[in-house]
């Protein structure tokens, strides 16, 4: 089974980390996961101010950081993965990063580490819900 997980380094990423580390014995051939971490885009004229590859590497830099405990866990616990850090809408890297790697269910913790906190499942995670055709596990 291919799965999915939304990494934005919060607190309930983490536990959902745990959770599909230790769940992961409940199939019958190995789990084929994927880590995403959404950078979103620079606003402004920035561009104009800074090279190209000074915002990739920004944008690499700052997704390796939200990725390294996930990463750390997954490792000790021998889970293999791939990891891809997307800039842009984090909803949508998500979720079309889900249908090109064929992933059947995407796992998402419910309030990560976005600017906007007053909403109950979280703003990303809602969006993810409403636009994702496989189905989404949220990990409170």
């Amino acid at each position: 089974m291919r799965f999915l997980l939304a990494v934005d380094g919060s607190d309930n990423c983490h536990r959902a980390v745990d959770y599909l580390i230790a769940q992961r014995h409940r199939y019958r051939a190995a789990i084929e996961l994927y880590l995403v971490n959404a950078q979103p885009a620079l606003r402004g004229d920035v561009t104009m101010f800074i090279g190209h590859e000074q915002i990739q590497r920004f944008h690499e830099e700052e997704g390796l950081k939200r990725l390294a405990t996930a990463r750390a866990k997954l490792d000790a616990a021998g889970v293999p993965y791939t990891f891809h850090i997307g800039v842009g809408d984090p909803a949508h890297v998500i979720v079309d990063y889900a249908r090109e790697k064929g992933c059947e269910q995407i796992v998402i913790g419910t309030r990560g580490m976005g600017s906007i906190t007053g909403m109950l499942l979280g703003s990303v995670a809602t969006k993810v819900v409403h636009l994702s055709e496989v189905p989404v596990l949220l990990i409170k």
